[in-house]
């Protein structure tokens, strides 16, 4: 474990990691339940598909442990799911064999780029400035997702003719009194400096939701391992019309920048930036992100990308590939205790994901806001990301400003060539959205 992991070197020992690493699995473990309602939604299996999910999440966090040696997880992607779902199928009218045949040809796109270190001088051109800013702007997007849900949250979605978000009410066994009594269980514990607070709260408002009704009780102990239905079911038939390298385009949008954003981000706050403001084995965490979206799409889900919710393991102390070991056993072990892991409720997990919010805010005091040629690119990546419910378009905010802001003040020169191309893909994926 240590000289494969290099603990030492990480300052971090075999019992942090493995916390850090089941906390993980504990804020992410709400997509085992979901991706099977969402891809369901399209005539799939859902059994099939939850299998399918916990198996693509634990090859590719594998494949992020050995090869990358840092505490991401990964697993098929919260919105590229409904994008595969509700647009790609329901609204477009393709079939859900075409959807995952643009999965898989992104996935095989990804694994090219990342060997052409395309990905990776992405990665490397985005300006420090906005690096902070992205890890802040996770912080409140994450959080914002702890808070928020349209009808049980502590935030709920108000009169839009009026109020946007209004405060949930937080009546008996509601999930918002549920979330509050989580998020003071793991506030009192960190004043106390209690280890695996995150892990401890999750536990305990699991177990305080059973009496409220809110923690669902196991009906069915029954295990289905029957991939057949949906594993390896492409259809290429119409995979160059204009409407599905729309859809491609789109695809590998989303994933990259999700991806680019939550390496940095996450890597920002756990203080694993190099000297000069890079992600280290980024491109082995790219290829691990690459393979696990074909991977996952062979086996019949929709796109795996890396998880934001990897904050949680890294703020429980979680440095190198052990934190992502453990989480890829979870997943795996996942298969074969499924009903208790789905007892689960997204409201015991969700003072986690709003702590973790309060700790990635901290690289805000490190950005330069009497420059406002990194200010104002900063504040707009940070306000962007919850306020448009997306990492990727918290990004191209701060990236686009931060271009044309050096451009039409005569400062051109000191922005990278590639940070105006990846400026005009923001600007064209703008227009082709508004349109």
């Amino acid at each position: 474990m240590e000289k494969f992991f290099k603990l030492k070197e990480h300052n971090t020992t075999v019992k942090t990691e493995v916390l850090a690493g089941i906390t993980t699995f504990m804020t992410m473990a709400y997509i085992l339940a979901v991706n099977p309602g969402i891809l369901s939604a399209t005539g799939m299996d859902a059994n099939a598909v939850f299998l399918a999910t916990a198996i693509s999440a634990g090859v590719a966090t594998l494949v992020m442990a050995l090869v990358a040696n840092l505490p991401f997880a990964l697993a098929p992607g919260m919105g590229l799911n409904a994008l595969f779902a509700f647009t790609v199928v329901l609204g477009m009218g393709y079939s859900w064999e075409m959807a995952l045949a643009a999965v898989f040809i992104e996935g095989i796109i990804f694994i090219i780029l990342t060997f052409l270190n395309v990905r990776e001088a992405i990665i490397n051109c985005i300006p420090v400035g906005v690096k902070k800013a992205v890890s802040v702007g996770i912080g409140l997007f994450i959080a914002f997702i702890g808070l928020y849900n349209s009808n049980t949250g502590i935030v709920q979605l108000g009169d839009a003719n009026s109020v946007p978000l209004i405060l949930g009410k937080l009546s008996w066994n509601s999930p918002a009194l549920l979330i509050v009594i989580g998020l003071l269980i793991i506030s009192i514990l960190l004043v106390l400096k209690v280890h695996g607070a995150l892990l401890i709260g999750i536990l305990a408002s699991t177990v305080i939701g059973i009496p409220m009704g809110i923690t669902p009780l196991p009906t069915n102990w029954g295990l289905n391992f029957n991939l057949s239905e949906i594993a390896f079911k492409f259809d290429f038939s119409q995979v160059l019309s204009i409407d599905m390298l729309v859809v491609l385009f789109t695809f590998l949008f989303v994933d990259m920048f999700d991806t680019v954003g939550t390496l940095i981000g996450v890597s920002t706050k756990a203080g694993m930036l190099t000297k000069d403001g890079k992600v280290p084995n980024a491109k082995q965490a790219l290829l691990a992100d690459a393979i696990g979206t074909t991977f996952g799409a062979c086996m019949g889900t929709s796109t795996v990308t890396t998880y934001v919710e990897s904050a949680s393991g890294v703020t429980e102390g979680g440095r190198t590939g052990l934190t992502a070991l453990t989480t890829s056993l979870l997943f795996f072990l996942a298969i074969f205790l499924s009903p208790i892991f789905l007892m689960i409720p997204s409201a015991a997990t969700a003072p986690a994901l709003i702590i973790v919010g309060v700790f990635m805010m901290s690289p805000v005091v490190e950005i330069k806001w009497n420059d406002y040629l990194e200010a104002i690119p900063a504040f707009l990546t940070i306000i962007m990301m919850p306020l448009t419910y997306s990492i990727a378009e918290g990004i191209a905010f701060g990236m686009t400003s931060y271009v044309l802001l050096h451009l039409f003040t005569g400062k051109g020169k000191k922005v990278a060539v590639l940070s105006y191309i990846i400026t005009a893909f923001f600007i064209i994926d703008f227009f082709l959205k508004s349109n």
